[in-house]
């Protein structure tokens, strides 16, 4: 197995992926197959499922010669990959003779004055997971938002309280939380919004952690937009385009009122 990543801008993604995957589950599970990269899992309330799809031609190289599945301490990996440089291609293998160790190199075809090689060998752990299928659904609403956007405005928004509710009408997207320092709402203008649909006459008002959401939504290095499907029948979808049909999507259960 050896995948390879030259590109600036998708190390940066590769790095941002596992940012935030490891504040939803420290051990991370990847089926690596001919065609596809794929990484599902949930964090341990189950409250949130994530699953990422990486096709082959994402990656500068990816060569896979039997479907291969690793698990790993995803704090440890995210730190290693984290000491990326920009002129380093990010290098990750595994020896047929050693299957329990992930190497990790950073390389570069132009040594300058004060460049170095690093190479890390990181052990694999043992986890059981079982993979879920995922149904199509018809969502009531769907919008897309500024990356840069929602996660400056989650940011300030966790300042205030512990859940979110967001109210969703043909003329209004509103995010309102409140707690024992006061209450924040932030009223989107439809018109800011890169795109907009909900169902004709429909009002959905749901409630969520907002802690969760935040873990999702706590960079704006994934994708210039961010896109959100809600529905009164099922959990919320926020789904991230990586580019090259690659996506990361999280799935979120709504907070049940009493």
């Amino acid at each position: 197995m050896k995948i390879l990543i030259s590109d600036k801008k998708k190390k940066d993604v590769f790095v941002s992926i596992f940012q935030v995957l490891k504040n939803c589950s420290s051990l991370i599970s990847i089926m690596f197959e001919p065609n596809v990269a794929h990484i599902q899992g949930m964090d341990k309330s189950h409250v949130c499922l994530f699953d990422i799809k990486l096709k082959n031609n994402w990656f500068t190289d990816y060569t896979i010669e039997n479907v291969v599945n690793i698990c790993f301490d995803s704090s440890v990996f995210h730190s290693i990959i984290s000491t990326k440089s920009d002129n380093q291609d990010l290098l990750i293998k595994m020896d047929n003779d050693n299957p329990d160790i992930l190497h990790i190199n950073f390389e570069t075809t132009e040594l300058k004055k004060g460049d170095y090689k690093k190479s890390f060998k990181m052990p694999l752990a043992e986890y059981e997971y079982e993979e879920r299928n995922i149904p199509s659904v018809d969502y009531d609403v769907e919008f897309s938002l500024s990356s840069k956007q929602i996660t400056d405005m989650f940011s300030q928004l966790t300042n205030f309280g512990s859940d979110i509710i967001i109210k969703c009408t043909e003329n209004d997207l509103s995010f309102t939380t409140n707690g024992v320092t006061g209450e924040m709402r932030a009223d989107i203008y439809i018109d800011d919004l890169t795109s907009y649909s909900i169902v004709e006459d429909e009002e959905v008002i749901l409630t969520y952690s907002l802690a969760y959401i935040n873990k999702m939504c706590i960079t704006n290095k994934l994708s210039n937009d961010i896109d959100f499907s809600l529905s009164n029948e099922c959990p919320m979808k926020i789904n991230y385009n990586l580019g090259d049909d690659s996506f990361m999507v999280f799935y979120i259960a709504p907070k049940i009122n009493d």
